[in-house]
């Protein structure tokens, strides 16, 4: 109590001297460990805007679930206005917005630089944005950037090497439909499993593998159950950041330039994480005994062929709507692959 008094008492003698002036607050949320590439990629985010807005703008990081304990939960936290700021996933938009889990179908995205190129459309995530703001009142949409790398198959007591290799086996997925009928369709048993969990999941055997990339992989030492991991590249785990409409508003035009810039900021850094990390995180997989297979190009087609009937349903289910935005994110796909191939020839 007395020290609460003597605050307060500081605090308003700095201000009737005007050694201090209000600061307009953002308070960010997340559910990861201070070790984690959200947390880091914060860092940065709150580096650029406190610096560059002189003091106007001033950060407040609170991670480990310590304010929300749950997507949804967060989310919710930055429609109501009590959140500023919160990272999710693609397919966690889609509880609000359908055709953004047309986004997270499988195979769809084929490498690092396609995806950066549709995710960096200012266009396409302008009309995604305002799709999303409909659907999710104050949930403005920032930006979709690299969260941990491409999900693959990790298992601990055989290797995939084929789709027929997944039947019957038990793999952790994410809550996300797409995910859970991506493991269907290969005749193997999805598991939804919250992620502070799976640990403890893998290493009791309550399931037999997961989908991951090799940097949450270590990072969260799952590779202490698991032996194998398969490079198939099924999934880009785009982080959706998600900023409340009325901070960003409340904000001049200058200041507006200065969060947008930090965005870009952090941004590069998440895009850069995992590439950065991805070496030193599979010598570590293999110290621990553990296997890596890359698929062949053959391989990985049969791994398509095999998955394409989980597009061609949710394209069959979908209303006009989310058959509009398939196709859209697949134009996108292609114009960014064929501008990626034209540079190769630029530069040969």
């Amino acid at each position: 109590m007395k020290k609460s008094i003597l605050t307060l008492v500081a605090s308003s003698v700095l201000l009737a001297t005007g050694a201090v002036s209000a600061a307009t607050e953002f308070n960010v949320v997340h559910l990861t460990s201070p070790e984690s590439y959200n947390h880091q990629s914060l860092l940065v985010f709150k580096n650029h805007l406190e610096t560059r807005s002189n003091g106007e703008i001033k950060v407040n990081i609170y991670g480990s679930g310590q304010l929300c304990g749950s997507g949804k939960e967060c989310i919710a936290g930055v429609q109501a206005g009590m959140f500023d700021y919160f990272p999710t996933t693609v397919s966690e938009i889609a509880y609000y917005w359908k055709p953004a889990e047309s986004f997270d179908l499988p195979y769809l995205l084929p490498n690092d630089r396609v995806a950066e190129c549709v995710y960096g459309n200012d266009e396409f995530m302008s009309d995604v944005r305002q799709n999303v703001i409909k659907k999710a009142p104050n949930v403005r949409l920032m930006m979709v950037a690299n969260s941990g790398g491409w999900r693959n198959f990790a298992t601990t007591k055989k290797a995939i090497k084929t789709p027929a290799d997944v039947e019957g086996m038990k793999i952790r997925t994410v809550p996300a439909k797409v995910q859970q009928d991506l493991v269907k369709q290969l005749d193997g048993s999805p598991t939804p499993i919250a992620w502070p969990e799976v640990y403890t999941a893998l290493s009791t055997g309550v399931v037999e593998g997961t989908k991951n990339g090799i940097v949450d992989i270590v990072q969260s030492r799952f590779h202490e159950s698991l032996d194998y991991l398969t490079l198939d590249g099924h999934a880009y785990m785009g982080g959706a950041w998600l900023m409340s409409d009325m901070k960003f508003n409340s904000l001049s035009p200058e200041l507006k330039r200065v969060v947008l810039d930090a965005i870009e900021a952090q941004q590069q850094y998440l895009n850069s994480y995992p590439k950065h990390n991805e070496y030193a995180s599979y010598e570590v997989f293999k110290q621990s005994n553990g296997t890596i297979y890359n698929p062949t190009v053959a391989e990985k087609e049969a791994f398509k062929a095999a998955t394409k009937p989980v597009i061609d349903s949710w394209a069959a289910a979908a209303n006009g709507e989310g058959k509009q935005w398939l196709e859209r994110f697949q134009t996108e796909i292609k114009t960014c692959e064929a501008q990626i191939e034209a540079s190769y020839n630029l530069t040969m």
